[in-house]
């Protein structure tokens, strides 16, 4: 597989550009036109910087409002190919990419496109170079890839080919299997991209909102298998315009991509397995079963403090780790580690963020196989020294530089609990807590679709639409990625500015990070009896909800009562009902959650979300204040 990806795809300098791409492993770049305009230097040095970093260029682009001209504007297009044609032999590339005339001038007519196609192929030739014909999704006369092809038949040159894109083919809703039957060796170049399903102007969703194949809503594993079927197998290359990406890190954005084009072509292969896909092999996505613990770092007094909080809440003591001070607490399925210790990842991750979950486990089917899959994907693995007779837990890193473990049913990595621990007998019944139910990370908007692609291109799950979660000081971004059974569910959240509840939460512990644990329980009810004889404190909710989400609802009287009472949110859906009780918020706003699913509820509580929010700020502790 041959990678390359365009320098308007990701931000900065010219030269940051091209660090960028080839430490992310691309083998390509393509030169877009504003980017060589912008630079200083002349062509011949920048062919040099990219040979220097291992880069090969693969095209020139674009070229714009060619075909169908009338005189003396026809000419004049003519002239201009010539001088790009100077421009792209110190360049050292041979491919330049026409795409199709959005010019006012411009006449219609299939042959009349061809004849000069034809003639620019003349001229193309005497100069070793070839030319790609791209349909452009708002194109004045040609918008779809099958009349960008006729005219390429027509025009019957062997330096004139096609270009195809994934955004142009797609964002028009047309077949991407018409590609199948297009000749592998008059395919010249392919573009992809992705983008969110939204309904507007395709030219201001091409230039705005595309994203990396596996972070929007296209078939563009649909597309990229009708061109494989072709037997095409030169470069695949990513045309990415975005307003985010043009503000971001330049190699972040570019690991996204080269991560993206590994798990389409994974997928590719995986879909149609026929298909002569040129990749090295890599484990399957892998299954999700569950949260396996969720560790916390903290120091002696935040682990009191959390400590307390968890026993109010029903979990025990229910082990200590063999030689590092980590001490288990357990309930129903849930275990959550805190751990003290003075040196090591856990320790350096306190001293950056505070007390917070710096690792969770979660519980796959094959856990070094996630490893080997994560690796593939240009996901670093995590590795730290273990005592003797320890076990080594494979892990990789995740959001924020956290850590995520992977347990199975495997002879050793089954018996973490037996091998690792010393066993505590708890004397609690616990308040019915079973399972976690989710997880909610909160970053910056702009790391959200970084961190989408990395569990979807991963893990066997499936990704809900994004909503917008409303607080009082503004929007946060909301996405879920569950496994299909609801075994696992993720909730990624993106805050734009620092006086939502979630902006406040990566200001005050300085980072991305697990901010929402939620656990379920089969009968909240009992839950919130037993929680109250434990000691345990709910998040008091405004009495307003309760009389406005009776009448909302039409709900029993004696049903709102105890709503109330307990201070239990409430949503209902066409499916189910929803339940959800809160601790106060913690620390720097780490939120408990305590859920109950009736029948096939399958949300969040979004509804209930500004009210929530609402509570949870009236819970915090003054900005500045020191915790723990």
């Amino acid at each position: 597989m041959k990678t390359s990806i365009a320098t308007v795809s990701i931000s900065g300098e010219f030269s940051e550009k091209l660090a960028a791409i080839a430490a992310a492993g691309f083998d390509g770049i393509e030169i877009f036109e504003n980017d060589f305009l912008a630079f200083d230097g002349s062509p011949r040095e920048v062919a040099k910087m990219a040979a220097d970093v291992g880069l090969e260029i693969t095209l020139y682009q674009p070229f714009r409002d060619f075909e169908g001209l009338p005189e003396p504007q026809r000419q004049r297009a003519f002239d201009r190919a010539e001088r790009k044609f100077d421009v792209m032999a110190e360049l050292g590339t041979d491919l330049m990419l026409v795409c199709s005339s959005v010019s006012p001038v411009s006449l219609g007519g299939i042959d009349r496109a061809a004849d000069d196609f034809r003639e620019l192929g003349e001229r193309a030739a005497k100069r070793n170079i070839r030319i790609g014909y791209e349909a452009l999704a708002w194109g004045r006369h040609v918008s779809d890839h099958r009349d960008a092809w006729e005219i390429v038949r027509r025009a019957d040159h062997p330096n004139i080919g096609l270009i195809v894109d994934s955004f142009h083919t797609l964002a028009r809703k047309i077949d991407p299997n018409t590609i199948r039957s297009i000749p592998k060796d008059k395919i010249f170049f392919v573009q992809l991209a992705d983008a969110p399903a939204i309904d507007m102007d395709l030219l201001y969703w091409s230039r705005h909102y595309r994203n990396m194949p596996g972070e929007g809503d296209l078939q563009v594993a649909e597309f990229m298998r009708a061109v494989t079927a072709t037997g095409y197998d030169g470069y695949i290359s990513l045309e990415i315009f975005n307003d985010q990406f043009r503000g971001g890190s330049p190699r972040a954005i570019a690991d996204d991509g080269h991560r993206s084009l590994i798990w389409l072509m994974d997928k590719v292969r995986r879909d149609e397995p026929a298909l002569p896909v040129n990749l090295p092999p890599m484990p399957a996505p892998v299954g999700v079963e569950g949260v396996a613990f969720i560790e916390f770092a903290a120091d002696e007094a935040g682990a009191a403090s959390i400590g307390k909080l968890l026993s109010s809440m029903g979990f025990v003591e229910a082990g200590r780790h063999v030689s590092k001070d980590v001490v288990l607490w357990r309930q129903g399925d849930i275990n959550i580690l805190i751990n003290t210790e003075r040196s090591g990842f856990a320790h350096s991750s306190f001293l950056v963020h505070g007390t917070s979950v710096y690792a969770i486990a979660l519980k796959v089917e094959d856990a070094r196989a996630t490893v080997e899959r994560a690796r593939a994907l240009g996901v670093e693995p995590f590795e730290q020294p273990v005592g003797a007779g320890e076990l080594t837990i494979p892990a990789i890193r995740g959001v924020g530089g956290s850590v995520i473990y992977f347990l199975d049913s495997s002879d050793d990595l089954g018996q973490v609990w037996d091998i690792d621990f010393k066993r505590v007998e708890g004397d609690k019944p616990g308040a019915g807590l079973t399972t976690v139910d989710h997880i909610g990370q909160t970053m910056e908007q702009g790391e959200m679709l970084s961190w989408l692609l990395f569990y979807t291109s991963i893990f066997r799950t499936r990704k809900t639409p994004m909503v917008d979660v409303i607080d009082p000081a503004g929007v946060v971004r909301s996405q879920v990625i569950e496994s299909e059974d609801g075994a696992f569910r993720l909730t990624l959240n993106g805050a734009e500015n620092r006086r939502t509840l979630a902006g406040r939460f990566i200001s005050e512990s300085f980072g991305s990070s697990v901010q929402h644990v939620a656990f379920a329980t089969s009968d909240i009810f009992a839950t919130a009896r037993a929680l109250k004889e434990a000691g345990f404190a709910p998040l008091e909710i405004s009495p307003n909800y309760y009389d406005d989400v009776e009448a909302r609802f039409g709900l029993e009287p004696e049903l709102a009562d105890l709503l109330r009472a307990e201070n239990i949110l409430y949503d209902r859906d066409d499916k189910g009902e929803f339940f959800q009780l809160y601790a106060p918020t913690w620390g720097d706003g780490l939120i408990f959650e305590i859920i109950e699913r009736r029948d096939n509820y399958s949300g969040y509580g979004g509804p209930n979300a500004p009210f929530r929010i609402a509570a949870q700020k009236r819970h915090l502790r003054p900005k500045g204040m020191p915790t723990r």
